[in-house]
């Protein structure tokens, strides 16, 4: 049965109606304290699945602690014995962890391509059958950085796995708590103007909220199972069309300096080293292919995306002052 698609307007109703979940599950979701991870344990949770979720520090998953079927435990996703243990008795495990930039030890390699393939030892090892595995847009081997590459690298090690996969490749992902419109939103505020590198780099902005019922759907769907689903919201932006309109949403417009390559690659440059990295090199290569899709929206989710003008305002207007939690609260009927 299609799920009902969800009033336009509505950021706060990040939960999509699900159909008949009958049979409940013991999910494991690896990344579960991260933006997408928030919101797909708090959905988990609300139709009533048993929720694993693996952490270096639990304080960092709070939010998560309280909901009664979630179970949040300290553990090394890097060891693939840990790992396997956590993955015992599950009937799914859910690979949400990835990074934009590296530091502090995190590494492309290592957040993607070494944990995919710990995350399939560990379903091997558990006897786990199915898993789904969040990819990005344009993931490929032979992809521009090294961010697209090692993203592509985990492509191969879950499709090559023999497990029931399947694989997300979502565009940038926008919804209350992102790092995406709201790091636009706070320059805004607090810049007289706007040097703006790789201004014409294409994106298709998909909704938090349908990213997760896409995940969720998926779960119990043999449809879905050997698929790769590419995810992009209705509209395609330039990132300076991206740019002014979160400045026309905050009421904080500013004049923006496109730059050109030289410029482009000089600001990435000086932004990696800065204190807290708001830009890299690699990330200006992933930016040199157009982060949008070539295909419809997958019909097997039953949902048409929503669209940046309906959903954005909700949380960047001046007049916005729910907490993004609130947003999780809603998610879980609460």
């Amino acid at each position: 049965m299609n799920p009902p698609g969800r009033p336009q307007g509505d950021y706060q109703s990040v939960q999509r109606e699900g159909g008949d979940h009958t049979k409940l599950q013991r999910i494991v979701v690896v990344g579960g304290s991260g933006f997408v991870g928030r919101y797909v344990v708090t959905r988990l949770a609300a139709d009533g699945h048993r929720v694993v979720v693996p952490t270096r520090r639990r304080e960092t998953a709070k939010h998560l602690i309280l909901l009664p079927t979630v179970d949040v435990i300290e553990a090394d996703v890097h060891d693939p014995l840990a790992l396997a243990a956590l993955c015992t008795g599950a009937t799914a495990v859910i690979n949400l962890v990835g990074i934009l930039n590296e530091g502090a030890g995190a590494t492309f390699a290592r957040a993607h391509t070494e944990l995919a393939r710990n995350v399939v030892a560990a379903c091997k090892t558990a006897g786990v059958t199915r898993l789904l595995h969040m990819s990005a847009l344009n993931a490929d081997v032979a992809g521009p950085s090294q961010y697209l590459r090692t993203k592509g690298e985990a492509e191969q090690i879950v499709m090559t796995s023999g497990l029931r996969w399947t694989i997300f490749r979502p565009s940038v992902i926008f919804g209350p708590g992102d790092s995406f419109l709201s790091l636009f939103a706070q320059l805004l505020r607090r810049l007289p103007v706007i040097a703006l590198a790789a201004p014409q780099a294409r994106f298709a902005p998909i909704f938090i909220g349908d990213v997760a019922h896409c995940i969720i759907a998926a779960i119990d769907d043999d449809l879905a199972t050997g698929a790769r689903f590419d995810l992009c919201g209705p509209k395609d932006y330039t990132l300076r069309e991206i740019v002014r309109y979160v400045g026309e949403v905050t009421g904080a417009v500013r004049p923006i300096i496109p730059l050109g390559s030289a410029l482009s690659k000089l600001q990435a440059f000086v932004l990696e080293h800065a204190p807290g990295k708001l830009m890299s090199r690699d990330n200006l290569k992933s930016m040199s292919i157009d982060n949008v899709c070539n295909c419809p929206f997958p019909a097997l989710f039953g949902i048409e995306p929503a669209s940046l003008e309906s959903i954005a305002p909700g949380y960047l207007a001046p007049a916005a002052r729910r907490s993004p939690y609130d947003a999780y609260r809603a998610h879980g009927g609460r």
